[in-house]
């Protein structure tokens, strides 16, 4: 948990990537973890390297808190600054979505991400996932505001 909550940390006070304004405390750490439900597709993959130092995770889960929503899973990956560019959000995001399109009860993966973030974009892009739309200056940080794009991805059923 030090390692995925550093990574997330990290982009939090020095990128737009999320909207947290600092990282999490551990008591939500704990509380992401125990929510976790693989046969709802609610998951989180991590990678490790040599040292067992955590490079990277990838999760998904709850899209929105309504019943009618369950078949959905948000999807997210975070690498850390150390490990960019080394395929390791690739391989997180290949396996996390291999995962989803095996369980019945996940119909559509959606992710958003803050623009610009053309890396981001590639990713999901090659992954399978195709642009939604974009919520322009729906979050404000660092003095400014940012837009978000969505993109989708139907799961295998």
């Amino acid at each position: 948990m030090p390692g995925i909550a550093a990574i997330y940390a990290h982009e939090a006070d020095t990128s737009p990537a999320t909207f947290d304004l600092a990282g999490l405390p551990h008591e939500e750490w704990q509380r992401q973890i125990d929510a976790l439900d693989p046969a709802k597709g609610h998951l989180m993959l991590v990678a490790l390297g040599d040292e067992d130092e955590v490079l990277g995770y990838a999760k998904s889960g709850t899209h929105r808190s309504r019943a009618a929503y369950d078949t959905t899973v948000e999807t997210s990956v975070y690498v850390a600054r150390t490990a960019q560019r080394m395929g390791i959000g690739r391989a997180l995001y290949d396996e996390l979505l291999e995962r989803l399109e095996r369980l019945p009860a996940v119909r559509l993966a959606v992710a958003g991400m803050t623009d610009p973030n053309p890396a981001s974009r590639a990713l999901h892009e090659s992954a399978g996932f195709t642009y939604v739309g974009t919520f322009h200056a729906i979050g404000t940080k660092f003095g400014r505001g940012w837009d978000v794009s969505w993109f989708e991805r139907p799961l295998a059923r």
